[in-house]
């Protein structure tokens, strides 16, 4: 069945979460792993009640990227102010919660420790059991959120320092495929936009910038790696290095467009062939993004393109793409790779 117990902290009451339970669940998350700090409230891990975030967007873009301690601090600022709205927000008074949920890793250890620390707190406070979610797994389990999707499927997890293909078979049964074997998809946007002089965000500029470009310009390299569903993108980031060193030297500038579109091109073809491959290969139908890449226009246009042929494509509404809670809330009631000790302590990397 899917459902698990979990104890109150203090009175050591038994309390049932999952999809099998017979009674609603409402859980309150937290995400603190990178530059947002976000607290959702969520029914029956896909009915979202409320769902704020406080981005830190501007406070980084001084910089170039985010700077963990920075950030951390930042979250010491906001998360009482993001726990407030979203009570007032959904409405649920606390005694009304099933549980408390955050994001425990991988992310950045400063930032992740103030949003588990607020969840801990809480979880106490109210005396409601607490469950730790890998931030991963809740970029998948995004796609829950408003729609009635249901494993088995093919899941691409694209985001700033993850790329994997993973096969979904149940809530709680997932296998890794491939992963990349250096750079992740986020980071080649994020570098290449640099070459490009794009301010940060990188990724979602480079993105807003390559439709103007013409994407068969430059003939990038799809390197080829021994794993058949895995990944490599540092050599393309080189390429592009080399690209605009040529062109600058030859032209006197460089043609911003043409090489964005032309490396959008590259990186997003890579991206639809493997996963493509890997639905075809266990002959599974269903396909889901997730992760801040899955935003992507070009990567949503190439996988949306499939449903003519038969394929069934999920991905996050774009406020679910980026960080937040909502999908740690959804993670933690379908319960895959879920922790539910209050001793439980942050990781960086999986």
């Amino acid at each position: 069945m899917l459902i698990k117990e979990f104890k109150t902290p203090l009175s050591g009451k038994s309390v049932f979460v999952g999809p099998d339970s017979k009674e609603d669940i409402t859980i309150m998350a937290i995400e603190s792993s990178c530059d947002e700090t976000a607290c959702a409230i969520v029914k029956n891990g896909r009915e979202v009640l409320a769902n704020v975030v406080a981005s830190q967007i501007k406070t980084h873009q001084q910089f170039g990227g985010v700077v963990p301690e920075v950030a951390a601090r930042e979250h010491l600022e906001s998360i009482n102010l993001v726990i407030a709205e979203a009570f007032e927000q959904s409405g649920v008074k606390p005694d009304e919660l099933t549980a408390i949920a955050a994001t425990v890793g991988p992310g950045l250890v400063g930032s992740l420790l103030v949003g588990l620390n607020a969840a801990k707190a809480l979880a106490v406070t109210y005396d409601k059991p607490f469950i730790g979610v890998n931030h991963l797994n809740a970029h998948v389990c995004a796609n829950y959120i408003d729609t009635e999707l249901k494993p088995p499927m093919i899941a691409l997890l694209i985001s700033g320092g993850h790329t994997q293909i993973i096969k979904v078979d149940s809530y709680l049964e997932q296998e890794i495929l491939g992963e990349t074997i250096d750079d992740a998809t986020g980071e080649a946007y994020d570098k290449v936009a640099r070459l490009l002089g794009l301010p940060y965000p990188g990724g979602l500029n480079l993105d807003r910038m390559a439709p103007s470009g013409n994407p068969k310009a430059y003939i990038l390299p799809q390197a080829k790696v021994d794993g058949r569903y895995d990944f490599s993108f540092s050599g393309l980031k080189t390429a592009v290095l080399n690209l605009t060193r040529k062109l600058e030297k030859e032209l006197g500038y460089i043609p911003k467009e043409d090489v964005a579109a032309s490396f959008q091109e590259c990186i997003t073809s890579t991206l639809f062939k493997k996963t493509l491959k890997a639905a075809e290969d266990f002959g599974i139908k269903q396909i889901v993004l997730g992760g801040g890449v899955a935003a992507n226009s070009e990567i949503r246009k190439k996988f949306f393109s499939l449903e003519d042929k038969g394929y069934k494509i999920f991905a996050p509404a774009m406020k679910y793409c980026t960080d937040n809670a909502a999908m740690i809330a959804s993670s933690a009631y379908f319960l895959a790779n879920t922790m539910d000790s209050l001793d439980i302590e942050v990781f960086s990397r999986c």
